[in-house]
């Protein structure tokens, strides 16, 4: 039996899943996230004897593929995921989604029934046979690539494929479908190494930039002299922060971030526009309305980070670096992102160009609720405050979607030397539950969550699995007992005609804490509190969580509502009553 990384003989057979777990060790993979079940529970004794990745048990897949996900997205390296036949494998679609639109190399590894139960009404058979449905057809559009692995052979085959297209750009998840008896069957090991050392193609170029291209955009940022710089998740993605701070020196360039990117450029640096699109601010459309040019770097700039620039884009020139197409008009430099931003920099005088003045983010205060709140409740602007006053500045934030992400997009500055993650591919609610404690396992850091009460409803018992394994992470959650972001669409987009998603009041730190002994939970209804809570949950080893309360008719800062905000903000002070659209609940 081999174990950890050390090398077999030549003729060594084991079974396959001991080989696949010893390869994943070799690939620099140290957790394997998942939930166990009949035809996925060899692999987690492979991945148990070997001792070298360690297996950790989630509450459900959707959060298994999010421990993964937030594991590579910290770490850089391929973050694994293991699921069994049948429901289990389909609660990985999700996550997967949000894995492949965000770009993120995960490695997906599913049990199927044996083979040969296949298309004789095997318990759980997604073979495709014999009038089942056909599990690589499920997992194809929100995949890189996904193959079934018929026969314990053609894993030295598949396994090394499924790494490179998760890790090529674009990244995103590989899915390898593993029936029970192929994963007990003897493999003999093959002399080469099966899988990249970490960081693997992911550190590589895929191909040579065009040096036409190059010199495109070089020559448009050497004429323009106002630049604004939009960059997105795709700099942390290629590590590729300095080539980004570089060029921008050279540019003396205004910068501005796409939501799920605020930690790429530092928040409190003088040439810092503020956060681009529906949860940005007003000065980088200003920046952009003054800017000669616009250069996008690792974003493609999908409509969250457009929203409200559309007017603006259309009459400035756009040059974007990246592996993939911009959905805006423009000069596109395509290839590896780092080559690309070095590439570019070359070109230009190595003298720094001073940054033409601008407002900076200056985010105002959020406006509060529009009525008189019924309880005690903390706005989330003095919320977003607590955390900041609070949060260690190697810490990593991860932020789930609703109105507390929108205010904690808007107002809370990036740590400068941790991530600020935001799932913007697909937005699921609850993603970051599982995200944040994948995170924290893989880097030992403390780790913030920041969610909603909805988020946590959905996913938020893997609060379990942070209990369980000792994980350093803060949950805040903001708590206005409502899907409040829904409930304001209802209000101000569809005439207040119903109440479905305002609820009774939960108390979800004693619930919490009645589950969790061991867990330290704690409801907070002033700004003050909420900062003691967390710096108690900083010195401490393991796990907590905070209950904020919040009013669920407090307005976020989020473009489709800002009219609403407008005219609560011209109503404050005045004796007139406030407009019935405003009005929640």
């Amino acid at each position: 039996m081999t174990t950890g990384t050390s090398e077999p003989r030549a003729a060594e057979t084991l079974r396959l899943v001991d080989h696949l777990a010893g390869e994943l060790a070799r690939a620099g993979v140290t957790h394997m996230f998942g939930v166990g079940g009949a035809n996925i529970e060899d692999l987690y004794d492979a991945v148990h004897r070997g001792g070298a990745v360690r297996g950790v048990v989630a509450k459900h897949e959707f959060s298994a593929v999010t421990m993964a996900d937030g594991y590579a997205r910290t770490t850089r390296r391929l973050g694994v995921v293991a699921a069994t036949s049948g429901g289990g494998a389909m609660n990985l679609v999700p996550g997967l989604a949000e894995a492949y639109a965000s770009r993120v190399p995960v490695l997906a590894l599913v049990g199927q029934p044996p083979t040969g139960q296949e298309g004789h009404g095997a318990f759980q058979d997604s073979s495709g046979k014999a009038g089942s449905f056909d599990a690589r057809e499920v997992f194809a559009p929100v995949s890189r690539f996904c193959a079934r692995v018929d026969d314990a052979d053609s894993l030295t085959e598949l396994l090394p494929r499924a790494v490179a297209a998760a890790q090529a750009d674009p990244r995103g998840p590989a899915v390898l479908l593993l029936p029970k008896d192929v994963q007990q069957a003897r493999i003999r090991v093959p002399t080469r190494d099966a899988l990249p050392p970490p960081g693997g193609p992911a550190t590589a170029s895929v191909a040579r930039l065009d040096t036409a291209a190059v010199g495109a955009a070089s020559d448009a940022l050497r004429r323009a002299d106002r630049v604004l710089v939009i960059a997105g998740e795709g700099v942390a993605a290629a590590d590729a922060r300095e080539d980004l701070a570089e060029l921008v020196r050279c540019l003396g360039a205004w910068v501005a971030v796409t939501p799920d990117a605020k930690d790429v450029f530092d928040n409190r640096d003088p040439r810092f526009a503020g956060v681009a699109g529906v949860m940005g601010h007003a000065n980088v459309e200003e920046c952009l309305r003054r800017a000669d040019l616009c250069l996008l770097a690792g974003t493609r700039l999908p409509l969250l980070a457009r929203g409200g620039l559309e007017r603006a884009l259309a009459t400035t020139d756009v040059v974007c670096l990246g592996p993939e197409p911009p959905f805006v008009t423009g000069t596109a430099l395509r290839g590896n992102l780092r080559d690309a931003l070095r590439a570019v920099t070359a070109r230009l005088p190595s003298r720094p160009r001073p940054c033409p003045p601008h407002d900076g983010p200056l985010p105002a205060p959020a406006p509060g609720p529009p009525v008189q709140a019924r309880e005690r409740t903390v706005p989330h602007a003095q919320a977003v405050a607590a955390v900041q006053a609070a949060l260690p500045q190697d810490a990593h934030v991860f932020v789930d979607a609703g109105n507390a992400g929108a205010s904690a997009i808007h107002l809370l500055p990036a740590p400068r030397h941790g991530r600020f993650v935001v799932a913007a591919g697909m937005g699921g609610m609850g993603y970051t539950f599982g995200a944040g404690i994948g995170a924290a396992l893989a880097t030992g850091r403390r780790t913030y969550v920041l969610a909603g009460d909805g988020s946590f409803f959905m996913h938020g018992m893997e609060v379990h699995t942070a209990v369980e394994y000792g994980a350093p992470v803060t949950f805040v959650i903001f708590n206005n007992n409502a899907h409040a972001m829904c409930a304001l669409r209802e209000e101000f987009l569809q005439g207040g005609v119903r109440d479905d998603d305002l609820f009774a009041r939960t108390d979800l730190a004693a619930g919490v804490a009645a589950a969790f002994p061991s867990l330290r939970a704690t409801e907070v209804t002033d700004a003050a509190r909420l900062r003691t809570a967390l710096l108690r949950g900083n010195a401490g080893a393991g796990p907590a969580l905070v209950a904020v309360a919040c009013d669920p008719r407090e307005i976020p800062p989020f473009l489709p509502f800002q009219s609403f905000t407008e005219a609560a903000e011209s109503k404050e002070g005045s004796d007139e009553p406030e407009p019935e659209a405003v009005r929640v609940g």
